[in-house]
């Protein structure tokens, strides 16, 4: 009679932290997932920053800090890269192809791939925005900027959010504190000078490509995401509740043999 007390209490013991697990799992994975984007810089700019992508559902909330940008200047931001499983990276000094010292928005294309989404501090976040400089975070007086919104992106965004990377712009190539001529006019805009385009720092999401593996396979990118260690507790989860269930029924069964 002992034992088969003994049993019973141990099976219903484990039960409810099982449950306890699987339900724990289970919230984790419903609360959406944090990628942080380490920018560093392009043009010998000197600007770098982080960026921190929660995604929760089609919701997408972006927060940016960084530092050393051209002061008191419109800087312009997007979410580059493929959605469709394409191998695009942050460019090298290597992409400036002209020779002119600075690796343009036009030269950087081709690493980084097409805009996705326009950072802008209001309305559109569609490529169409991608020189909405009325509408592009502004440094302050001592280069920082300090950007936070959230947006809804499209589920193939939401899907692939692992494979698209940061990018920024407005370099100062002669340090004179302003944006001007001095590399000649934007290839994306002849009113613009080129310093106002041209990146000014790139990063990748940490764990880039870990949903989806981009074709070619990864440039760079390594480390963990939080947020997706969640199915792996929901699994274990899981294994735990059958496990507690079969003590149950091994428990019964051994409670009803005659004689026992």
């Amino acid at each position: 009679m002992k034992t088969r007390r003994t049993t019973r209490l141990a099976a219903l013991t484990v039960l409810p932290a099982a449950l306890a697990l699987g339900f724990a799992g289970t919230a984790g994975a419903a609360g959406g997932e944090t990628h942080q984007v380490d920018l560093a810089q392009l043009n010998n700019s000197g600007a770098t920053g982080t960026a921190m992508l929660t995604l929760d559902g089609r919701k997408l909330t972006v927060k940016i800090e960084a530092d050393n940008l051209v002061p008191n200047a419109p800087h312009a931001q997007h979410i580059h890269g493929s959605t469709d499983g394409h191998d695009f990276h942050c460019p090298d000094a290597s992409a400036d192809k002209n020779g002119d010292g600075v690796v343009s928005t036009a030269e950087g294309l081709p690493s980084y791939g097409d805009i996705n989404i326009s950072l802008t501090t209001k309305g559109d976040i569609s490529k169409k925005s991608g020189l909405a400089v009325d509408r592009m975070p502004v440094a302050d007086a001592k280069g920082h900027v300090s950007y936070e919104r959230t947006i809804t992106v499209s589920r193939k965004v939401a899907d692939n959010i692992k494979d698209l990377h940061v990018v920024q712009h407005g370099i100062d190539t002669n340090k004179n504190g302003t944006y001007d001529f001095n590399k000649g006019k934007s290839e994306l805009d002849p009113k613009l000078p080129q310093e106002a385009t041209a990146p000014a720092s790139c990063g990748m999401l940490k764990g880039a490509a870990v949903g989806s593996v981009p074709v070619g396979g990864v440039e760079t990118g390594t480390g963990g995401t939080a947020g997706t260690e969640s199915p792996q507790l929901l699994a274990a989860g899981g294994a735990a509740v059958a496990a507690a269930a079969g003590a149950l029924v091994l428990a019964a069964r051994r409670t009803s043999r005659p004689g026992r």
